[in-house]
């Protein structure tokens, strides 16, 4: 479409976890080149996840989300996982949003994911998280990872099924490791203290697979 804005592309490289309510934080002494925890952050995230009727983008492993509120708030095309992640491209929001209207997806998007998929795109799931973000800092103050503890309360649009949960993540950052089998090393020790604090590996892929009963 004319007049598609180009979005910024990242990779994801992380570890998700289910934990009980209760369940404390770990201890992250441990991590390899991990020297301290930053600051508590909070963030209040309200994400709206659209597909076709046909579902043909979560046939292609793919999903379009608009997300309100963090520092990532914006329209994103997630892809599928790919070796040891999955593409992640962003655009910004542009004018007011009603967190409560349905979502119009932008031409850009669609752009993005023609190969797959045509207009119309219906609400597919709803989720809001109260999110606490930690930094995983090095000894220069560099991020190696960031901790996050989510608090979701989902909808399946289509189903009309409302579900709660708490679940944590662990995602690479700029001081991340670089090879393969650092990375392995790395997340050995994540899981490790996960597992020493009460949490055990995510039975799904993804908050939208949950919120979908998947």
């Amino acid at each position: 479409m004319s007049g598609a804005r180009s979005g910024s592309s990242n990779v994801e490289v992380e570890s998700k976890y289910d934990v009980d309510d209760d369940t404390p934080l770990p201890d992250w002494s441990g991590l390899p080149g991990v020297t301290r925890v930053g600051e508590p952050e909070p963030r209040d995230l309200d994400a709206r996840y659209l597909d076709t009727a046909g579902a043909d983008l979560a046939r292609a492993g793919i999903a379009i989300r608009r997300r309100t509120g963090g520092p990532d708030a914006g329209w994103h095309v997630k892809g599928p996982v790919e070796g040891a992640g999955r593409t992640e491209t962003q655009w910004p929001l542009e004018g007011d949003i009603d967190p409560d209207a349905d979502p119009i997806v932008p031409g850009a998007i669609q752009d993005a994911v023609a190969s797959v998929a045509s207009p119309p795109f219906t609400p597919l799931a709803r989720l809001r998280n109260h999110r606490t973000a930690y930094a995983l800092l090095d000894a220069d103050g560099n991020e190696v990872a960031e901790f996050v503890d989510d608090h979701v309360r989902a909808r399946d649009e289509r189903r009309g099924v409302d579900s709660a949960w708490r679940e944590w993540e662990v995602e690479l950052g700029p001081a991340a490791p670089a090879d393969d089998e650092a990375r392995a090393v790395f997340f050995a020790a994540v899981d490790a203290a996960v597992f020493a604090a009460g949490g055990r590996p995510a039975a799904s892929g993804s908050k939208l697979a949950r919120a979908l009963g998947h």
